[in-house]
C-alpha cells in the first residue's frame, strides 16, 4: 500500500503582487481570521519585507472566507491564560498595529463579512478603507468580560470619541452605512464590486510618487498627536525638505508644463 503524503498546512498570509500593490490576505477564513500569534507574526513579517520592497506603493489587506477578522483567537488565548502569554499575546498585536502605522507605503483595509475586535483594530489602523454594503463592526469585548482596550486606542483614533465610547460600551454591531457615517471606513460598495474597489483606489494611490506618499503617511501621523503651533512646526519643516526634492521640481514643472508627471521608481 504506498505511503499517504502528509498534508502540508495552507499557508496563514498570502501575498499577491501587481501593478506596484502588494495584497496580503489573512488566510484562517475556517477561523474567519482570527488573530492567532501566528497569522499576527506572518502579517508582521510580511510588512517588515514591504517596507524595504522599492516595487510595492500600496498594500492592500483583505480576509479569505466568509469574514474579513474575527479579532483574536479566544480558543488560543484560553488554553494557556499565563499573565506571561497574555502579555506576550497583546504585546505582539500592538507591534503589529505600530508596523502597520509605520510603514511607508499606504495601507487599504478591504473589509467584508464582519470586522470585529482586534478585527476592527486593524481597520481602524489602515490608512484608509473600503468596505461592502453588509459588512458588520464592533468591539464587543464587553459582552465577554473584556473591554477592548487595545482596539480602543486605534478606534478612539479613526472616529470621533462619543461614536468610538458607544462602539465600546455597548458591544454591539454597526453597519457600513454607519461606519461610514462616523469615518471608521471611506468608502461602501456593493459586495461584486469590493476587489475591484479597492484595487481602484490603490491604483489611483499607487500612481503617486512614493518618496513623496511616505513622507506624507509619517508626517500625518506624527502632527496629529501634537499641538496645533507645534504641528505647523513640524508640517512646515515637512513641506520645506519636499520642496526641496526632485519630485516636487517635476511635479511643479509637469503642471506648468501641461504634461502628466513622471516619477522615479
Amino acid at each position: 500500500m504506498p505511503a499517504v503524503a502528509p498534508s502540508v498546512p495552507e499557508p496563514l498570509l498570502l501575498r499577491e503582487d501587481a501593478d506596484g500593490i502588494a495584497t496580503l490576505t489573512l488566510n484562517r477564513g475556517a477561523a474567519r481570521n482570527a488573530l492567532s500569534r501566528g497569522l499576527m507574526a506572518a502579517l508582521h513579517g510580511a510588512l517588515d519585507v514591504i517596507r524595504d520592497d522599492r516595487s510595492v506603493r500600496v498594500v492592500v489587506l483583505r480576509g479569505a472566507g466568509p469574514a474579513f477578522c474575527a479579532g483574536h483567537d479566544l480558543k488560543e488565548m484560553r488554553a494557556d491564560p499565563s499573565a506571561d502569554s497574555v502579555r506576550a499575546l497583546f504585546e505582539a498585536c500592538s507591534a503589529l498595529m505600530l508596523a502597520i502605522t509605520r510603514l511607508p507605503q499606504p495601507v487599504i483595509a478591504q473589509v467584508h463579512g464582519v470586522a470585529t475586535a482586534a478585527g476592527c483594530q486593524l481597520v481602524a489602523t489602515c490608512d484608509l478603507a473600503i468596505c461592502s454594503e453588509e459588512a458588520r463592526f464592533a468591539t464587543p469585548g464587553v459582552q465577554i468580560g473584556l473591554f477592548c482596550s487595545t482596539p480602543m486606542v486605534a478606534l478612539s483614533r479613526a472616529v470621533p470619541r462619543k461614536a468610538a465610547m458607544e462602539m465600546l460600551l455597548l458591544g454591539e454591531p454597526i453597519d457600513a452605512a454607519e461606519a461610514l457615517r462616523i469615518g471608521l471606513v471611506n468608502r461602501v460598495v456593493p459586495a461584486s464590486d469590493l476587489a475591484a474597489g479597492a484595487r481602484a483606489l490603490a491604483a489611483r494611490i499607487a500612481a503617486k510618487a512614493p518618496r513623496v506618499l511616505a513622507i506624507g503617511k509619517k508626517a500625518f501621523g506624527r502632527q496629529a498627536e501634537l499641538g496645533l503651533a507645534e504641528a505647523y512646526a513640524d508640517a512646515s519643516a515637512v513641506m520645506t525638505r519636499n520642496m526641496l526634492m526632485a519630485e516636487a521640481a517635476e511635479g511643479i514643472d509637469a503642471f506648468l508644463q501641461k504634461r502628466p508627471p513622471r516619477w522615479d521608481t
